[in-house]
């Protein structure tokens, strides 16, 4: 099996999540790309084992209309500065993809600056589609060209051109070399040529194994591009639409339809999402807040790969706004030091925790077969089975409570958000769900070590945040780190000397608020040097329960 059959995803926009400038100066580069540094706990706390992060590259303003392939975006830092956040994150067990916006370029790509001077004589003439030299384009550059979505700022490629091919490929080769990336997730792939997806499909499976191509599909049969010649997996956007829509509409039929129809394509690895950059955030598309947790437990359960658009886990809002700025609001920028003391009282990312989870340790939920077991407008269960791994999922999108009934073999069942048992007699047991409730059960043996949601999260208040909620203070950029990774034995040595006889060996739950501050600083070391600005983070930081889940999320 691959690494991203078992995925769970944390989705981040770099330039949005850092607070970068919306245009590129192409000045002296800033290293924003630390700023996601500390992040990398948080993620791995939450359940998830694989990032996909973009774009990177250097770009005029929103990352897609790219100037250079191999240059990280200077609003970023430099390449070293990516090449050590690829580094960080493997040590965190994090898979990493980038975004490859390979259907167009930018007006600054060198390949259009040339064609723009010369015209006529360029080499370059043919690396773009239909450039027609009678005709003209909103930058009255005295000649046309095929551009994507009707922007004159993104320049198609000309992908059936075997120098651009080849140069794309050299690209991948180069990201893998210089950065040991894991995958690439394709922009626009519903766009690109078929033949150029095919030699981009070889060039994966030379560069690295199990290397994962996934391509931004939206509409139409995914297994034209989702098969073994092309892509492994492409955007579900159909289950995407029907988890809100369905929820919203008190209409379970349409989710297990689309679930259905997916599996008639012969599509079970999808990457799913219940929001991303592109469109407005789950929490600002449901009408009742409480369905936060069935519409998350569908997307965990579900065949496909899941997948958590950052900041989302904490059930923030999101509304697409007007004009050139229209997706300003669904990319802000997120200062770790304001969100991270959020974390551990906030019911969204209990929920969304334990069910990243869960998603790891319950193979069925990876691997399984998937079969409606009860299907009406308002209840749904089904299970996933896989050698000898079963798992019941049922949830209630109706305001009063209910009780379904669950197949399963005999045996006994733990309900893996709240602990509750259950024993299957005769092929199945009863199960009481709350009202926009849901629950996912295993047997004992899978549901043994799973985190329990204490408290069932209430949804009905979730404040909405914008750009400017959470500055990033540039002037306390961490520096770029290039020494190599401390192993955590070495870490714990390197506790600041002013608390020599601080006890960390205990419980993180008994330790003092200095002794928590000790240990986090010396965790943070095994990612490199502890700059002023980590540190006076976690000096600011106060919180006994805070500091705790903030240790433990290393």
């Amino acid at each position: 099996m691959a690494w991203y059959d078992e995925a769970v995803f944390y989705h981040i926009y770099p330039l949005g999540m850092t607070g970068a400038p919306k245009q590129n100066d192409y000045g002296a580069p800033v290293e924003r790309l630390n700023l996601l540094l500390p992040w990398l706990g948080h993620i791995k706390a939450i359940g998830c084992n694989a990032l996909y992060i973009g774009p990177l590259f250097e770009s005029v303003g929103h990352g897609y209309e790219t100037t250079d392939y191999r240059k990280l975006d200077s609003r970023l830092g430099t390449n070293e500065t990516l090449k050590h956040f690829v580094q960080q994150c493997h040590h965190k067990g994090l898979k990493v993809i980038f975004d490859g916006v390979f259907n167009h370029t930018g007006r600054d790509f060198f390949a259009f600056r040339d064609l723009k001077e010369k015209r006529e004589n360029s080499p370059y003439r043919d690396w773009y589609c239909n450039v027609n030299f009678w005709g003209n384009n909103s930058f009255n550059d005295g000649f046309s060209y095929e551009n994507w979505g009707g922007y004159d700022l993104l320049v198609k490629l000309n992908q059936r051109n075997p120098a651009v091919r080849d140069y794309i490929c050299d690209v991948i080769r180069y990201w893998v070399q210089e950065f040991d990336v894991d995958g690439i997730r394709l922009d626009a792939a519903d766009v690109l040529d078929f033949d150029f997806m095919k030699a981009l499909r070889r060039t994966a499976n030379e560069v690295k194994p199990d290397f994962w191509l996934m391509g931004e599909v939206i509409h139409g049969d995914y297994a034209r591009w989702a098969n073994a010649d092309t892509l492994h997996s492409v955007t579900n956007y159909h289950l995407h639409k029907a988890l809100y829509s369905g929820y919203n509409d008190h209409n379970f039929f349409e989710i297990a339809h689309t679930v259905k129809r997916l599996n008639d394509m012969g599509c079970k690895k999808l990457y799913t999402f219940v929001d991303n950059h592109d469109v407005e955030r789950i929490a600002s598309k449901l009408r009742d807040h409480r369905d936060f947790l069935g519409v998350h437990i569908l997307l965990y359960t579900l065949q496909g790969i899941p997948s958590i658009y950052y900041g989302s886990e904490f059930g923030i809002a999101g509304k697409k706004g007007h004009g050139a700025e229209a997706d300003a609001p669904l990319r802000p920028a997120m200062d770790y030091r304001h969100w991270v003391g959020e974390a551990a009282e906030n019911g969204c990312v209990a929920v969304v925790a334990a069910l990243g989870h869960l998603r790891q340790q319950v193979k069925a939920l990876s691997y399984g077969d998937y079969r409606e077991q009860h299907l009406t407008t308002e209840q749904f269960v089904f299970s996933r089975a896989c050698e000898g791994s079963y798992a019941v999922v049922a949830v209630n999108n109706a305001d009063h409570p209910c009780t379904v009934h669950c197949p399963a073999p005999d045996g006994v069942y733990r309900g893996a958000l709240w602990g509750r048992e259950a024993i299957a007699k005769d092929g199945g047991f009863s199960c009481d769900l709350a009202a926009h409730g849901g629950e996912v059960w295993v047997s004992v043996e899978d549901g043994a070590s799973l985190p329990v949601v204490e408290d069932v999260p209430v949804m009905a208040e979730i404040t909405p945040v914008v750009e400017e909620s959470t500055p990033v203070a540039e002037e306390i950029l961490p520096e770029v780190v290039e020494a190599p990774i401390v192993e955590e034995k070495a870490a714990v040595e390197e506790v600041p000397a002013e608390a020599p006889a601080l006890d960390l060996t205990k419980p993180y739950e008994d330790m003092t608020v200095a002794e928590l501050k000790a240990v986090i600083l010396g965790k943070m070391a095994k990612n490199g040097p502890v700059t002023e600005y980590m540190r006076k983070t976690v000096d600011d930081n106060t919180h006994h329960g805070s500091l705790v889940t903030w240790a433990k999320s290393f």
